[in-house]
């Protein structure tokens, strides 16, 4: 596959961020509404209780999640705060690992990032490097009120999108203790420069051109457009697999949920923006001496993220590679998520 269609298949999936025709956004009092409670994409363990709970970042964007605790333990809990991938939603990949997190003794607090899910903020579909980082620390802040959860003992799992916020976020809060990620992305690397850095000074100029011009449409028709679509709603075949896998993830009763943009919509037209402009990592050696453990799938097209956030690191760090596993496997497989490295790591390293 070449690197400018990968490139142009980013701008698609993600950002709706280069030289497309855009379509207006449908009002907030149009979406979906469902019944949470049954539209899980796997299935709550008998070991575990769920409860929704909300809680505010500091931008007072309310957050919307589900915080699952092991069904028996009279003791104080170590904690964790899980989000990703990147345009999902707490009862796909992240609930998944909270329920097995909690299966293993932890607390564990899936969340909806702001302006997507059940979380609050206007618009709708919208992504910010900063606000996403702090809805991490904003899912530390709950965690550590809770009478039940040791404020001592917290960690973070990012994953995809959400490994690269979580990193950030890890990076200036010294109440996180330890800091894992699977299939990691870092969405501002991606959208900035593309799969492989290839995004030529050229594309991103022509971007840039094309979302100022979007916004100046938005200003006029005081709303907000929305990107052509996210995933194909069919298979043509000539697709990178990547996408294939994507596709058998979020379109198909393996993970589809309404409320997840890649499953069901698509994000603003002018997303991409301070994503180009506001590298997340770059004080990525600040982790240090908190432990990092990075997972990613031997022939995950987004591997070299966490191959090269683990040469950026300090110790102490560990890179885990899973033999024979794609970028999604490491969203719902149980044979390919290492559980029982992300809890020795955690019951480790949250003494």
């Amino acid at each position: 596959m070449s690197k400018v269609f990968v490139t142009a298949v980013v701008a698609f999936i993600f950002s709706g961020q280069s030289c497309m025709e855009k379509r207006n956004q449908e009002k907030s009092n149009d979406m979906i509404i469902i019944n949470s409670t049954e539209q899980y994409t796997f299935t709550l363990s008998e070991k575990v209780t769920r409860q929704k709970v909300k809680f505010k970042n500091r931008y007072g964007i309310v957050l919307s999640g589900d915080l699952y605790l092991p069904m028996e333990s009279d003791s104080s809990f170590a904690a964790v705060a899980i989000s990703g991938p990147f345009g999902a939603v707490k009862e796909q990949a992240s609930g998944f690992y909270a329920n097995q997190m909690a299966e293993r003794g932890f607390a564990a607090l899936a969340f909806d990032p702001s302006y997507t899910g059940e979380s609050s903020g206007e618009p709708r579909n919208v992504a910010s490097p900063d606000i996403n980082t702090e809805d991490f620390s904003a899912a530390v802040d709950f965690l550590g009120i809770q009478k039940k959860i040791d404020r001592n003992r917290i960690g973070i799992i990012g994953i995809c999108g959400f490994a690269g916020f979580a990193l950030n976020a890890s990076a200036v809060d010294k109440r996180v203790k330890a800091v894992a990620t699977t299939s990691m992305y870092d969405m501002t690397r991606l959208m900035s420069k593309g799969y492989f850095d290839a995004l030529t000074a050229e594309q991103r100029t022509c971007t840039f051109e094309q979302l100022g011009e979007q916004r100046w449409k938005d200003a006029a028709n005081d709303s907000t457009s929305m990107s052509p679509g996210g995933l194909p709603e069919i298979l043509i075949g000539n697709e990178p697999d990547f996408v294939k896998q994507y596709f058998d993830y979020y379109k198909t009763d393996r993970g589809f949920h309404p409320r997840s943009i890649n499953s069901n919509g698509s994000w603003t037209a002018t997303n991409a923006l301070s994503f180009m402009n506001m590298p997340i990592l770059s004080n990525i050696k600040e982790i240090s001496p908190r432990p990092l453990l990075l997972i990613a799938g031997e022939n995950a097209h987004s591997r070299y993220f966490s191959e090269d956030v683990f040469k950026a690191a300090a110790e102490p760090k560990e890179l885990m590679i899973i033999p024979n596993a794609v970028h999604v496997d490491l969203y719902d497989q149980t044979n390919k998520i290492p559980f029982g490295k992300l809890e020795s790591f955690f019951k480790e390293n949250l003494k």
